[in-house]
Parts: structure tokens; C-alpha cells; sequence
């Protein structure tokens, strides 16, 4: 597909999108070109995209406690890098249905932790690799109450197997340190509320 005489207010111009591979993911090529810093245009350069839906991350809390509660599963994307490719992370899920964000966060919650939100404070949106992604994370702290958290849950029909862990801040804060959770969304959040705790504690208690 030609896309020559099209120019973005960014001006970027795409001189081609070629479709690589169409599944529940696609990857195409990009021939394009772009504005420079020191002026004009550049050369026209190819880069491969992985378009992917838009993803939500909910880090479920309960203020009263001052616990969080944090998924465990198994990630392909860590097996050949990790001693153990089972990853602590938070609830979450992609916007693959005609859902809002926040809307996405309760069914997930409910899914894989079996764990019904109150509010939702919304953290950041923002891309977690846009080297080579045209994803974009939602991300959000969900009031909770972690009374009874735990377990094994999700969709057998998926193939999910999700252990529920609920822990205090400071163990999840501690596990961070030690490299134990090492996955962008989980430490954005976490750090994000080790901020802002007393701030969310005294809107929610």
C-alpha cells in the first residue's frame, strides 16, 4: 500500500506499509521518512512494527492494610533470559473488545484474582516499547479489600494458570529491589504508590 503523498502534521511521511503477518497480533513494515532536528526532511529509512492492542495494568490496594496484591505466571518472553520465567506482575489485560480502560481493569481483577475494584486511580498511560511497538499501557492503582486474597485463578480456556499473592507495600517495594519483580508496568506502579501512599490511604480510608 502507497502512501507517498501522505504527510503527518509530524511531518512524517510513510511512503509505504507493507502487512508482514496478520494474527491476534500483526507486524508490518514501514518505508518512511522524517522531519529532522537540523532541518528538512531525511532519507527514507524501514522499520518492522508490532501492532498489539492497547493493554491496562491495575495494581490492586488495599489502604487499610497498606497490602498489595500481585499475580504470578508464567511469561514466554522470559524463558531464555530468566532462571524463572514465572513473574510477579499486576492484574492485567488488553483492550481487545469495545471496553474502556477502567472497564477492562474490573473484569481482570475479577478474572485472574478473583478481586472485586472500588475506585480507580489512574497512575500514567504510556508506551512500554516504542522502538518497535505501537502499544500503549493504561495503568491504575484499584482500591481493594485483600482480606481472603490468594489462590490459583484464571481462564482455563486461555490457558491460565495465575497465582494470587497478597503482601504488604514494603515486601513488594523490597522485592523490586532485589530484582525479584522486573517487569515495567509492576515496578512503575509500585514506585508510583511508595510516592503517593499516604496521599491514596487518607482519599481511601
Amino acid at each position: 500500500m502507497s502512501e507517498s503523498s501522505k504527510t503527518t502534521d509530524l511531518k512524517v511521511e510513510i511512503v509505504e506499509r507493507e502487512s508482514c503477518f496478520r494474527g491476534f497480533y500483526a507486524l508490518d513494515r514501514l518505508h518512511l521518512r522524517h522531519e529532522l532536528f537540523g532541518g528538512g526532511m531525511g532519507p527514507v529509512i524501514s522499520r518492522e512494527l508490532f501492532v498489539r492492542h492497547d493493554a491496562v495494568c491495575v495494581l490492586p490496594y488495599d489502604a487499610q492494610r497498606d497490602v498489595v496484591v500481585l499475580i504470578e505466571q508464567f511469561r514466554v518472553g522470559a524463558l531464555d533470559k530468566s532462571a524463572h520465567p514465572w513473574l510477579l506482575e499486576l492484574v492485567a489485560g488488553l483492550i481487545d473488545k469495545d471496553e474502556t480502560p477502567e472497564e477492562v481493569a474490573r473484569r481482570e481483577a475479577l478474572e485472574e484474582a478473583d478481586l472485586t475494584l472500588g475506585e480507580l486511580w489512574p497512575v500514567t498511560a504510556y508506551y512500554p516499547s516504542p522502538g518497535g511497538s505501537d502499544e500503549r499501557v493504561h495503568l491504575y492503582v484499584g482500591r481493594c479489600d485483600s482480606a481472603g486474597a490468594g489462590g490459583v485463578h484464571g481462564l482455563a480456556e486461555e490457558g491460565e494458570d495465575i497465582r494470587v499473592l497478597a503482601m504488604s507495600l514494603d515486601e513488594a517495594l523490597a522485592a523490586v529491589n532485589a530484582g525479584r519483580i522486573d517487569n515495567a508496568a509492576s515496578i512503575i506502579a509500585l514506585q508510583w504508590l511508595a510516592l503517593n501512599r499516604e496521599r491514596v490511604r487518607q482519599t481511601w480510608l
